[in-house]
């Protein structure tokens, strides 16, 4: 009986060429898996599904991971008002682990010996699923054929030709990775420092005009509204993206280091992303204290940063999850977004839990919780460490 492989496929050239290679040249019986965080429709895993059993896998299956993603994911990203480098929220790099883990669990149900990707040794995706694979499942072998190999786009063409693979293998312009949190483009243009993506590169163009507003309600945190009609939050970030990328909305280009030392640059879409965190944040401004706000964006920092490099199974996470869950008790109201070509603007919001509060004063205007002489008790007593200390130092400021 041949041993079993488990090979994460996605239809492309790499994983297309893994097929048949992990069973003519391995003796291994091939089992593909495809999971979807949200980045194709049933046509196209239909198409997907085709071409696996055409190359010769013994099996293939689509798994649906959307719901948990979102609920072990996406989540603490809103919760955490995650973007990395204040640009990314991480639309790619954070739905690895869970496809890695969905792999994981159909490696096990078809008691296989292998587990295969289409990884090269260029970039973060090897490490991410390579991570999963080695703490949770140590006995299964990793196998990499395109990593291993360092084969040629060509080379790899030529191999499934010599089999009676003649699929078309034109090579797109752009390479697009999507997801119900983002699409990552990468071109001949992010290779280099200067370089600027054209609008045809971007998989979403401009049919909008105008402006549009929008309103989105929070409760606990998530988002659970869109203009007043309830829906989930899976459902209402794919309706949010419907509507702002008619606009062009959510484009940026991410700089960052990799996991393996290197500097990245890519350029994404996200405007559901965008629009969603800075609409949460906007409305956390307002109901949480100085300090939870603080404490927040610092924990809040390393999450994505750990979240990024594969790190997910760390513990201090689940530490951090639960921090961030707690701070979201009365993180409950409505945000207004106006919509405009290119751009939106988080305007306003309002919350019961509101802590600008008028029973209290109003800013620059008038205050109803102290008076004005006991500023000035409070501005001596607030000084004098300065004080002492420019008096021991001569006034010295420099």
């Amino acid at each position: 009986m041949k041993e079993k492989v488990v090979l994460a496929f996605s239809g492309g050239l790499d994983t297309s060429f893994c097929v048949p290679w992990l069973i003519h040249e391995k003796g291994l019986e091939v089992h593909t898996v495809i999971v979807n965080t949200g980045g194709f429709t049933a046509e196209e895993a239909k198409q997907i599904e085709e071409r696996a059993l055409t190359l010769g896998a013994a099996t293939h299956t689509c798994i649906d991971a959307v719901e948990d993603y979102y609920t072990r994911g996406i989540k603490y990203l809103i919760f955490g008002n995650v973007l990395k480098n204040n640009t990314y929220p991480l639309s790619v790099s954070s739905e690895r682990f869970f496809q890695a883990m969905a792999v994981l669990d159909h490696v096990k149900k078809v008691k296989a010996q292998y587990v295969a990707h289409g990884s090269t040794g260029a970039g973060n995706d090897q490490v991410r699923f390579d991570l999963v694979f080695e703490v949770l499942a140590p006995d299964v072998k990793i196998m990499a054929p395109i990593r291993e190999l360092a084969l040629t786009r060509q080379q790899e063409i030529d191999y499934l030709k010599e089999r009676g693979f003649d699929f078309s293998w034109e090579k797109s312009k752009y390479s697009i990775n999507q997801g119900i949190w983002g699409t990552s483009i990468g071109g001949v243009e992010t290779l280099k420092s200067s370089g600027v993506l054209p609008e045809e590169a971007y998989p979403s163009q401009v049919t909008a005009s105008g402006a549009e507003r929008i309103t989105i309600g929070f409760e606990k945190g998530e988002p659970v509204s869109l203009n007043g009609t309830e829906m989930k939050p899976v459902e209402l970030i794919h309706q949010l993206h419907n509507t702002a990328s008619r606009y062009g909305i959510g484009r940026d280009v991410h700089v960052g280091d990799t996991i393996i030392g290197t500097k990245g640059r890519v350029a994404f879409e996200a405007p559901a992303p965008l629009i969603i965190v800075k609409a949460h944040h906007l409305l956390e401004k307002h109901v949480l204290t100085k300090q939870q706000l603080y404490w927040k964006e610092q924990l809040s920092n390393w999450y994505g940063q750990l979240m990024h490099e594969a790190q997910y199974l760390e513990p201090v996470m689940r530490n951090i999850e639960t921090f961030l869950t707690d701070t979201q008790q009365y993180v409950t109201g409505e945000v207004q977004v106006e919509l405009r070509p290119y751009h939106f603007a988080v305007l306003g919001c309002s919350s019961d839990y509101d802590l600008m509060s008028s029973r209290f004063g109003e800013y620059g205007e008038s205050n109803k919780s102290f008076l004005g002489q006991d500023v000035v008790g409070f501005t001596k007593v607030m000084a004098n460490p300065l004080k002492i200390y420019y008096t021991i130092h001569d006034h010295d400021q420099s």
